[in-house]
């Protein structure tokens, strides 16, 4: 089963599936999991099918993005205005309620003032999974060069979570709905992510970051960069030998980390879906039931099956009643047509 052309409405809807299955989970360890929600297999929707700020914020950039692309090529000076202005408008939010990670409240804080210019927002020591728990549309969106998903899918990153680590595992993330989206069968993606990883260790997107690396700490910017992706490709060696033997009953973030920070949410969401590749509420009933930061990990999870499968992947009986599914299929069918 793959995808038959709706893989933007299949990957945002699973996102936010994903998101709202993993909502109730969070912060729990998984024997109170089980205590609470039954065996993992068969774990229910919740009802009301209430998202967390991982769908708040995907879709904060989905509409940034689309403003961006509304007035011509997408560069660094298109993109930056809209999903700036998109992030305040999700951290002023009344319903903004969702215990929204610390990194995002503070940079979109600092990106509220006008003045400021965006890279003194950008928090430089945080790689928090927000980093990439939002990142889906940049993959998604057709029509961009691999240069361009990249930078932005980096910058979209840089407006809050700084951090080299951070960037990376925002560009591997995007990177790797789009390899879904095309086609790439899931058993071939740990080694894609490992190559483009490696092709991308000493690459600097000056165009888009400007001269962010000289907030952080380190000496240079070849170190600044190759520091994230080094963390990103240490991680996918765990992901690796989680694959090699695959134990499909126990908690995968023993495997491949928690999740509460970029690279780990990046991998323990590509072990739930590659565990489970043509399964996909499996896929995202065991991203739920972990033991690290639930919501991110399946909403990852969600999304890599959905860019695969397509809208097809998700029962009806689900997708009507997820929060936000109005907005979420006005632009995932805008960008399969």
């Amino acid at each position: 089963m793959v995808s038959t052309g709706s893989a933007a409405t299949g990957s945002l809807i699973g996102l936010a599936l994903g998101d709202a299955l993993g909502f109730p989970t969070e912060f729990n360890d998984v024997p109170s999991i089980l205590a609470k929600c039954g065996p993992w297999r068969r774990m229910p929707l919740p009802d009301p099918a209430f998202v967390t700020d991982d769908t708040q914020m995907t879709l904060a950039l989905g509409r940034g993005l689309r403003t961006a692309l509304g007035r011509g090529p997408l560069t660094a000076q298109a993109l930056v205005g809209p999903v700036r202005e998109e992030y305040v408008t999700w951290w002023r939010s009344p319903d903004n309620n969702r215990a929204p990670g610390g990194t995002c409240l503070r940079a979109c804080q600092l990106l509220s003032d006008r003045d400021r210019p965006w890279a003194e927002a950008a928090q430089m020591g945080s790689k928090g999974c927000g980093a990439n728990m939002r990142v889906a549309p940049i993959g998604l969106v057709p029509g961009l060069s691999p240069q361009q998903r990249s930078g932005a899918a980096q910058l979209q990153s840089a407006l809050t979570h700084g951090h080299p680590t951070a960037l990376a595992a925002a560009d591997l993330t995007a990177c790797a709905v789009r390899a879904l989206a095309d086609g790439t069968p899931p058993a071939e993606l740990p080694a894609l992510l490992r190559t483009y990883a490696h092709g991308h260790r000493t690459v600097y997107r000056e165009d888009w970051l400007g001269d962010l690396w000289r907030r952080s700490q380190e000496p240079s910017v070849a170190d600044f960069t190759a520091r994230g992706w080094d963390e990103c490709l240490g991680v996918l060696d765990r992901l690796e030998a989680a694959l090699a033997t695959p134990d499909r009953e126990a908690d995968p973030c023993l495997a491949t980390g928690a999740g509460w920070i970029a690279e780990e949410a990046l991998a323990t969401g590509l072990l739930c879906f590659l565990l489970f590749p043509d399964e996909p509420l499996t896929a995202l009933r065991r991203a739920a039931c972990t033991s690290g930061d639930s919501d991110s990990v399946a909403c990852l999870t969600g999304a890599f099956a959905g860019a695969r499968l397509g809208a097809g992947a998700w029962p009806e009986e689900w997708a009507a009643r997820i929060e936000y599914r109005d907005e979420l299929l006005a632009l995932g069918e805008a960008w399969d047509a």
